[in-house]
């Protein structure tokens, strides 16, 4: 009988925060955007707009979970 190789399963919290470029850029979603945006101001929305990197230990540990590491 043929031995199979084990498949990881992706961690879909992570897939659905986290998001991973070509060149293996570990990219976020600003934190304090989602809700109550009526008491912040033009320029902290501003500011919270894009996507933020995640580097180091961080980045390494979501790109396993992700499986591609």
């Amino acid at each position: 009988m043929k031995k199979q190789k084990l498949r990881l399963k992706v961690n879909k919290s992570i897939s659905n925060r986290f998001e991973v470029t070509k060149n293996g850029i570990v990219l976020r979603e600003a934190s304090f955007d989602r809700h109550l945006r009526r008491k912040k101001s033009k320029k902290q929305l501003r500011r919270l707009k894009g996507k933020r990197v995640v580097s180091g230990r961080w980045a390494t540990k979501i790109k396993m979970l992700l499986g591609l590491k």
